[in-house]
């Protein structure tokens, strides 16, 4: 089985870092001992495109063609020198490689500027919280979109920075729109796409080309790349796979999607890959390949009779980013919001805790299928031995964990054996707001590296949330997005609206209840979902049991997945769409909490039923639970030196201990008892974080009791204990 691969990642995905598919699935087959190489053909694409030559040769053929413009996109053809000389080090500082270029940007004489430019007035405010670099960044990034929306008026309309096509994969239960499309001329980014595409099968030369779609924005690249290798490199054998795949193709019944690609892969991609290489070899018959769609004598047939099971987590191999153009991406402001600029600023690199999600059971989630269903998470010593691994692949230490929600607990192992190792990581990932987050929780998870978290709040209303079964309330979530924001790391919450049988009631009080979140500053960014009802969630499959009507669409032999819907209980839900994006945007920027709620929408709606303090209320009803007593101790400072003194008191001369504390911004002092202070040496060394065994709440008390100080229980009460509280000692 002597094959060579090349996995590509077709336009467009993220223009600051790869999308990691192919990564993954290079990493696999290292472990398997088979050839691979990987490219992203999106971000290539853009570099190609937002160059002096790309727009030198576009302006050029603008002019030819002598086409009507806007009066916007007509000001940037005027412009274009400005535009074709300003470009490449533009570039280079979005690269980070041109730094001082800042200046020059920031004083509003180097940039041409176009229509996106308007909305600095809106936001001008705003860059008083910005430095100089990030500032250069937000208006080099309007200048980008200021050429895009030429590039999708003129040239493209298909175009997209983070999308290519994407309304023609999105919902296309029928494939003619597709087929269509790919029949007509080249435009300036299929032949810049297919180019590069070109140079990749000379200089590498592979046997198996696999095309990773993980989003609707992706498919026609992907198409165009499989036409492409179907007329030219015909011998070449093409796989398709990804998230689109995975949730929208499991019907597929079309034949003419396999005149561009060979193989349809469905969910994890590691087994079916093995299958058909062993086929392609000659070793195993189609029949015997796991989870694969082929056309078979002009019919779409499912082959699915590997006995094998899917590999296991633990032996997927650590993510190679090898081969990838990682000084070349591009780090981009689109909005200036600290927490929501994370999807776009920065290299990460991502990794996964767990495959599938530990709860499971959200109704409006795809939960029937296999990357949410089949949970199976991996131990946080092996997930440090491949962070210190892709930290050596990649010289960066920024790690987007992008996992369906990373569990609790397995995020408290990986956070203290990132402190045991002394690694230096910047982490983010997805969670649910558990009220297993305690403040003690979140302080070591920022201790590890952690700066900011995601989470579903949905529909900030409990009715719904129940119907929902998020298994959260609106005020525990508050409290726990409270713990974070108090830790020092970042909230980002998803919303969503739509949800069957909402009431205008209930979207105004989501809204009430998410402008106090913002206002108390416990939440940090979000962003509004309409709510879409797939084929493959508990709604999709039961919607007379979420008292709402299946309307749509037929199947048309292609893509299943998003299904159209009425409710007749519910409000008019399209109506909220603009005013909740728009005042999600100001609290987002700190402005416009005290406006009334009807500011934002140009019809009449309820006042709301919330009580104007109900998120202020909810964060100060503290838990009164106790920990459990197999939670761990810990102590994330330093050992204390200890000095011993006498004390007066009346006719009685005590000795008593002080230890004095250095943390790296302060130094404290603690006074007690000289035997109190010799069991807290003697005890800190095994609540440290190090090569030992965490120490529990049981143990410790244990401790306690045997030193002949009397009993835990009260010295928890003690003066000595709180001030240890109070200076970082975590129960978690």
């Amino acid at each position: 089985m002597a094959q060579t691969l090349l996995l590509i990642t077709p336009p467009f995905t993220q223009l600051n870092t790869p999308y990691p598919a192919t990564a993954y699935l290079k990493g696999f087959l290292q472990t398997q001992h088979i050839t691979s190489y990987q490219a992203d053909l999106g971000i290539e694409v853009i570099l190609k495109l937002f160059s002096s030559g790309g727009l030198a040769s576009m302006f050029a053929e603008l002019e030819a063609t002598d086409a009507e413009l806007s009066d916007n996109s007509y000001r940037i053809c005027r412009l274009q020198d400005d535009y074709i000389s300003t470009i490449d080090p533009v570039i280079r500082f979005l690269q980070n490689k041109n730094p001082t270029l800042a200046h020059s940007i920031c004083d509003r004489t180097y940039l041409p500027e176009a229509s996106r430019f308007a909305q600095l007035e809106e936001l001008e405010w705003a860059f008083g919280t910005m430095g100089i670099h990030d500032k250069a960044r937000h208006l080099a990034t309007l200048y980008l979109e200021d050429l895009s929306d030429l590039i999708q008026e003129a040239v493209d309309p298909h175009f997209g920075f983070s999308r290519y096509a994407e309304r023609l994969g999105r919902s296309a239960t029928h494939f003619d729109e597709l087929h269509e499309a790919l029949q007509r001329p080249d435009t300036r980014i299929s032949t810049t796409l297919v180019d590069l595409l070109e140079h990749k099968i000379q200089q590498w030369q592979p046997d198996v080309v696999c095309l990773t779609v993980p989003f609707p924005g992706n498919l026609y690249g992907a198409l165009t790349c499989g036409k492409y290798l179907k007329q030219h490199h015909p011998a070449i054998k093409i796989i398709m796979g990804g998230g689109y795949a995975n949730t929208e193709l499991r019907s597929l019944r079309e034949p003419r999607v396999f005149d561009y690609v060979d193989f349809i892969c469905l969910d994890d991609g590691e087994a079916p890959l093995l299958t058909l290489l062993e086929h392609l070899s000659g070793q195993r018959e189609l029949g015997q390949v796991k989870r694969v769609f082929a056309r078979t004598n002009g019919v779409v047939t499912y082959y699915n009779g590997a006995p094998e099971k899917d590999v296991p987590q633990r032996e997927t191999g650590t993510p190679n980013y090898r081969d990838l153009p990682l000084t070349d991406y591009l780090s981009v402001i689109e909005v200036v919001n600290p927490m929501h600029r994370l999807w776009s600023d920065g290299r990460w690199n991502k990794l996964t805790l767990a495959h599938g999600c530990y709860w499971g059971k959200c109704s409006f989630c795809d939960v029937t299928l296999d990357y949410i269903k089949r949970y199976e998470p991996v131990t946080a010593s092996l997930l440090c031995d491949r962070i210190d691994e892709i930290i050596e692949q990649t010289g960066q230490n920024g790690f987007h964990f992008v996992d369906e929600a990373a569990p609790p607990a397995l995020m408290r192992d990986l956070a203290m054996e990132i402190i045991r190792r002394k690694l230096t990581v910047t982490w983010w990932t997805n969670i649910r707001f558990e009220t297993s987050f305690t403040p003690d929780l979140c302080t070591l998870l920022k201790a590890s590296g952690c700066i900011a978290v995601s989470g579903g709040l949905e529909v900030a209303s409990d009715r719904l949330l129940e119907r929902m079964k998020k298994g959260v309330t609106v005020a525990q979530v508050a409290r726990v997005a409270d713990a974070f924001t108090q830790a020092g790391i970042m909230v980002h919450a998803y919303l969503m609206y739509g949800f069957p049988t909402q009431t205008m009631q209930e979207t105004v009080d989501s809204l009430e209840m998410v402008r106090q979140l913002f206002m108390n500053g416990i939440v940090q960014s979000g962003f509004w979902h309409r709510f879409a009802m797939t084929a493959h969630s508990p709604v999709g499959v039961d919607p007379a049991g979420f008292d709402v009507m299946r309307i749509g669409p037929d199947f048309g032999g292609f893509a299943d997945n998003d299904l159209d819907h009425a409710d007749p209980t519910g409000a008019d839900h399209d109506l909220f769409a603009e005013g909740l994006r728009k005042s999600l945007f100001n609290y987002m920027h700190d402005v416009g909490f005290d406006l009334p709620l009807h500011t934002w929408f140009p019809f009449k709606i309820p006042i709301t039923s919330i009580p104007a303090r109900y998120i202020e209320k909810a964060i100060r009803q503290k838990t009164d639970k106790d920990p459990r007593s197999n939670a761990f101790v810990i102590w994330p400072g330093n050992m204390p030196s200890m000095e011993v003194f006498e004390l007066q008191q009346g006719l009685k001369v005590i000795e008593m201990a002080e230890l004095e504390f250095y943390s790296k911004q302060s130094h404290w002092l603690l006074e007690a008892p000289t035997s109190v202070g010799e069991w807290i040496m003697n005890v800190l060394p095994r609540l440290i974080i190090g090569q030992h065994e965490p120490y529990s709440l049981a143990q410790v008390k244990v401790d306690y009791d045997a030193s002949g100080n009397g009993a835990f229980d009260t010295f928890k009460q003690s003066h000595v204990w709180a001030k240890l509280r109070e200076h970082g000692l975590l129960i978690v």
